[in-house]
């Protein structure tokens, strides 16, 4: 039997485009994922896209609260070769969550973990995902750190109820651009690290989009492609996380969530790298190539 890989985060946006990526590759899966309640599915797929790419891959449960799920979801027969690792929004404490999974993944001996961090987690302490690094780093599994900058699916999810009900774009990015990266972009090079370790093996990448394009023009895109008026209306950091509270994120989610948007408009999301078009060997997608393709999300 082939040793699959481990996703974690499956029932999110980046897990199931790297589910995806990883079985167009002829690769082996698995995902992981909290216990499904009554009447709800162990694995969502994002869209009809992606449902044939999902509907029947095995699904483990895995509670990133319970360690006693570590062991047995790596330990499935046959056992996982590889681990791709994701800090869900609303854990914040990786000390007690993520860092005990990656310990455990050594100890059942895990070859590869493929880590999703943030642009700017090697330096910036404020995010949890810099002691997830300094985790692997220090350990002695292999590894590969993705560092996304912002994501286009961001409009879809994040901001989807803000643009859908009050036709705007609410967040504090003052006139900053942002090299929106696309999901989809970012599973592929997952799946190339996963299928060649070795030439991946000890990097940290650095992924954006091939453009920056501020909150306005996001605003431009989306009123063009969906036949209606959307706005952009900056918001203070303050007014942003009252406005996420409002809408019932925990506080902690509130927390990190309005670090991350906090250097926008300081222009900290604007440079555009070319490490994600020299992995993939193409430029990646753009922003109005996501809204293209995903218009309906917006409905």
């Amino acid at each position: 039997m082939i040793s699959p890989i481990l996703v974690t985060g499956a029932t999110g946006n980046v897990g199931r485009e790297v589910v995806r990526a990883l079985r167009e590759r002829g690769i082996a899966v698995r995902t992981a994922g909290r216990p499904p309640g009554p009447g709800r599915a162990a694995v969502r797929p994002p869209d009809p896209a992606c449902a044939g790419a999902l509907a029947d891959v095995e699904a483990v449960p895995l509670d990133l609260a319970r360690r006693e799920t570590f062991g047995p979801a790596l330990d499935r027969a046959p056992r996982a070769r590889g681990l791709f690792l994701l800090r869900p929004p609303a854990i914040a404490n990786v000390r007690d969550t993520l860092l005990p999974l990656v310990d455990e993944a050594a100890a059942r001996g895990v070859e590869h973990v493929v880590f999703l961090s943030v642009a700017g987690a090697g330096e910036n302490r404020l995010v949890p995902h810099h002691a997830v690094e300094r985790h692997l780093r220090a350990g002695r599994l292999a590894w590969t750190i993705l560092r996304p900058g912002f994501f286009a699916q961001n409009l879809g999810d994040a901001y989807r109820r803000d643009i859908a009900e009050d036709r705007r774009l609410f967040v504090p990015a003052g006139r900053g651009r942002v090299a929106f990266v696309d999901v989809r972009d970012v599973a592929e090079i997952a799946a190339l690290a996963f299928a060649a370790p070795e030439r991946h093996r000890g990097q940290a990448y650095t992924l954006t989009g091939p453009e920056a394009v501020s909150f306005f023009d996001a605003a431009a895109i989306l009123t063009e492609t969906l036949g209606r008026a959307i706005r952009y209306e900056p918001a203070t950091l303050v007014g942003y996380a009252r406005h996420l509270r409002r809408r019932g994120l925990p506080l902690a989610q509130i927390a990190v969530q309005t670090v991350l948007h906090a250097g926008l408009r300081l222009g900290q999301a604007e440079g555009v790298d070319p490490t994600l078009e020299r992995l993939l060997g193409r430029p990646g997608r753009t922003l109005r190539a996501y809204v293209r393709d995903h218009a309906a999300l917006w409905a």
